[in-house]
C-alpha cells in the first residue's frame, strides 16, 4: 500500500509539473514570436511604433493597429462588463429558479454564435445603423465594433460571474440579512466581494474574447491603417492587431511577415498588461472591501 505521504508527494508534483508545463508553452510561444519578429525589429527599430503603414515606401508603422486594439478591447469592457455584472446578480441572487433556468441557457447561447455572425450582423445591421443615425463618413467605426465586441465577451461575463456568486455560501448571505442588512447590501457588501475572484476572471476572459477577436472586427472596423481623429473619436475608422495580422498575412513575404509577428509580440504584451492590471485590480478591491490599506 503507497502511504498517505508519499500519495501527497505524488499530488504535490503531478500539479506542479502541470503548472510548470503552462508556463513552458507560454515562454515557448513567446520565444517563438520574438525570434520571428527580430529582423523587423532589428531593421525597423521604432519605426515599428510609427505612425505609417506604407508598404510600397518600407514603411511597417503598427502604432495604429496597437491604439486600435486597446480602444476597442477598453470600449468593449465599458459595455460589457457593467452590463454583464448587473445580470450575473440578477441570475444569481434576484432571478426565481424558473427564470434563471431560462435566462442563463439563452445568454450563453451568444457564445456559441459564430463571431462571423457577429460580423455580418454589426457590418450590415449596427453599422448602417449607426450610419443613419450619426452621419458618419461609413458604415464601419470603431463604435460598431466596440459595441459587436461587448456582446460578445457579455455571455462569458455572465457565465462566469453568475457561478462565482453562486459558490459563496448561503451562510455569509444569511446572516448578513440577519443583522438588519438589506439585500441589495448584502450583495454589494458580503456577496461580490466573496466572489471578486471568480468575477475578475471572468473579466479577463471577457477582455481575452475582445481584444482577441479577428473575423468580426476585420468586417466591421474598416481595417484602415490611421489614427482616429481626435484619438477618442468612436465614429472614425481604424485596424487592430488582430484584423492587420489576418489581412496582410496571405499575401505578405519577407520583412512584412517578421513585421506581423512583431504586432504579435505588441498583441501578447498587451494582453499580459491588461491581466497584470485586473489581478492589481482585484487585490485592491479585496483589501477594500476588508478594510485593509
Amino acid at each position: 500500500m503507497i502511504s498517505r505521504k508519499l500519495k501527497d508527494k505524488m499530488v504535490h508534483y503531478t500539479f506542479f509539473g502541470i503548472a510548470t508545463f503552462s508556463v513552458l508553452i507560454i515562454s515557448f510561444i513567446f520565444i517563438f514570436l520574438f525570434v520571428k519578429a527580430y529582423p523587423a525589429i532589428d531593421a525597423l527599430g521604432t519605426g515599428l511604433l510609427s505612425k505609417e503603414w506604407n508598404i510600397s515606401r518600407n514603411q511597417f508603422g503598427i502604432l495604429p493597429a496597437i491604439y486600435g486594439s486597446v480602444f476597442v478591447a477598453i470600449g468593449a469592457l465599458i459595455v460589457a462588463v457593467p452590463l454583464g455584472l448587473g445580470a450575473s446578480i440578477y441570475l444569481s441572487e434576484i432571478a426565481p429558479n424558473r427564470i434563471r433556468m431560462i435566462l442563463k441557457p439563452l445568454i450563453e447561447l451568444l457564445a456559441g454564435i459564430p463571431s462571423i455572425v457577429y460580423g455580418f450582423i454589426g457590418a450590415i445591421l449596427l453599422g448602417r445603423f449607426l450610419y443613419d443615425t450619426f452621419g458618419m463618413r461609413g458604415p464601419n467605426s470603431f463604435l460598431a465594433a466596440i459595441l459587436i465586441l461587448g456582446i460578445m465577451a457579455l455571455p462569458i461575463i455572465v457565465s462566469m460571474s453568475d457561478d462565482a456568486m453562486k459558490a459563496v455560501p448561503k451562510d455569509l448571505k444569511d446572516a448578513s440579512l440577519a443583522l438588519g442588512a438589506t439585500k441589495w447590501q448584502t450583495i454589494r457588501k458580503v456577496t461580490i466581494p466573496a466572489a471578486i475572484s471568480g468575477i475578475t476572471s471572468a473579466v479577463i476572459m471577457g477582455m481575452g474574447r475582445a481584444i482577441g477577436e479577428t473575423m468580426a472586427v476585420m468586417l466591421i472596423i474598416g481595417s484602415v491603417m490611421r489614427m482616429p481623429v481626435p484619438f477618442f473619436n468612436v465614429f472614425d475608422t481604424g485596424n487592430t492587431l488582430t484584423a492587420l495580422i489576418a489581412v496582410q498575412m496571405g499575401e505578405s513575404h519577407g520583412i512584412i511577415i517578421n513585421v506581423l509577428f512583431a504586432a504579435g509580440i505588441m498583441l501578447f504584451t498587451i494582453v499580459a498588461v491588461m491581466s497584470i492590471i485586473s489581478d492589481y485590480l482585484q487585490v485592491r478591491t479585496t483589501e477594500k472591501f476588508e478594510g485593509k490599506r
